[in-house]
């Protein structure tokens, strides 16, 4: 049987290989072609939760829901990611809620947005039963607000004909969770005092534009947003507003805090009783009704180092000094053992060279009778050499 014969007979094989593996069968030059398989997130909000379910069975985007106007803007300075607007309809009764949740990048920016979306007259709810979230805000007429990690959900339950605060509990344990340095909460508006303050007007803002839409009295440009400068303000009762400003570094403080001191001795009696002082890279600011002794007391009880903990990084000179003392009392410890181990060794080769010297002359190798000895008994005695007696026998 010859080649040709053996070629038809093996060609059917090819075709077939080929038309299952495609063109990198025939075209073993080209290089294979990987796919990358992306998994999609899931969506924002579930389809139900508690007594709930989705008016609508299924939507082609669940997450497409877009936040129109002034809203727009300071979401998107906090870092708004995606957002989801549903309804939902209780399985058994009647009832309707409304849920519109907003997921950010991190839990700054959910923060910023939930003093933002909170309204005037809203009371928070501190602790107990009744709190969901790591916030939560709600207003008399049944409109609840609660943040959850990165996530800020707003539900609309005045027409829910009943309590659903247990649902949003279940709610909240079926939003998307996130861990590590994102869902931190920021260091800022811990730093605030806490007798006095009224809680309800705390805003936190990270862009001019919420700034402005939160009541903000100074000019944006005097902050340093583009220098990722943070901002709270917060009411005292029966006392003007506190505002601390917080920049990434001592020297973009000062800058700006000038600035601020300057703006401030512009508008001179508008602005109230103002006191600035700043504390490494923490300004304290009080404007409005505040006598001259409690605004100073106030901004002097601010102080950034109290917060401090031990996951924070220590300074670079800090970092330095403690590694170059590391490293010398290492080198020491070295050195030492190399020393003592030197010793050992010298001294076991050079007492058994010894030893094996006098065995090959024929002399004991433990005695040593050319040392001198002292005698303390008291009684005189001829001292016998090792020579001697030799010679004697």
């Amino acid at each position: 049987m010859g080649f040709p014969s053996q070629l038809r007979r093996i060609a059917p094989a090819l075709l077939i290989a080929a038309s299952l593996g495609g063109p990198g069968l025939l075209c073993f030059g080209q290089a294979a072609k990987t796919t990358t398989l992306v998994i999609p997130r899931a969506p924002l909000l579930p389809q139900s939760f508690g007594a709930w379910q989705s008016a609508a069975a299924a939507q082609p985007c669940r997450d497409c829901f877009q936040p129109q106007g002034q809203t727009a803007d300071v979401l998107k300075e906090d870092s708004l990611e995606r957002a989801s607007q549903l309804s939902y309809k209780r399985q058994r009764g009647a009832g309707t809620l409304e849920i519109t949740a907003y997921e950010f990048r991190d839990a700054t920016g959910a923060l910023s947005a939930f003093t933002y979306l909170r309204e005037p007259g809203s009371h928070l709810v501190v602790a107990g039963n009744s709190k969901v979230g790591s916030e939560m805000a709600a207003t008399g007429r049944g409109d609840y607000l609660f943040r959850s990690g990165t996530t800020v959900v707003v539900a609309d339950a005045g027409k829910a004909n009943g309590p659903v605060v247990s649902d949003l509990r279940a709610l909240e344990t079926a939003l998307p969770k996130i861990g590590g340095p994102r869902a931190q909460s920021p260091l800022l508006p811990t730093l605030l005092p806490a007798k006095g303050l009224e809680a309800e007007t705390e805003r936190y803002a990270l862009g001019p534009v919420g700034y402005q839409a939160m009541g903000g009295m100074l000019p944006p440009n005097l902050i340093g947003f583009d220098k990722s400068a943070e901002v709270i303000m917060a009411k005292y009762q029966g006392r003007g507003t506190l505002t601390l400003l917080l920049y990434p570094t001592p020297q973009i403080a000062g800058n700006f805090g000038r600035a601020i001191a300057a703006e401030m001795n512009r508008e001179g009696a508008d602005a109230g009783t103002v006191k600035l002082r700043r504390e490494g890279p923490l300004l304290s600011l009080t404007t409005g009704a505040w006598t001259a002794q409690s605004a100073q007391k106030m901004v002097e009880s601010v102080h950034l180092h109290d917060i401090l903990t031990w996951n924070k990084t220590p300074p670079l000179d800090f970092n330095v000094e403690v590694h170059k003392t590391v490293s010398l009392l290492t080198s020491i410890a070295i050195l030492s053992g190399l020393l003592a181990l030197a010793a050992i060794v010298l001294g076991l080769f050079f007492g058994f060279g010894r030893a094996a010297i006098r065995v090959l002359q024929g002399k004991p190798a433990a005695t040593e009778p050319e040392f001198l000895r002292i005698d303390l008994s008291g009684q005189s005695a001829k001292i016998h050499l090792e020579e001697q007696g030799e010679a004697k026998g």
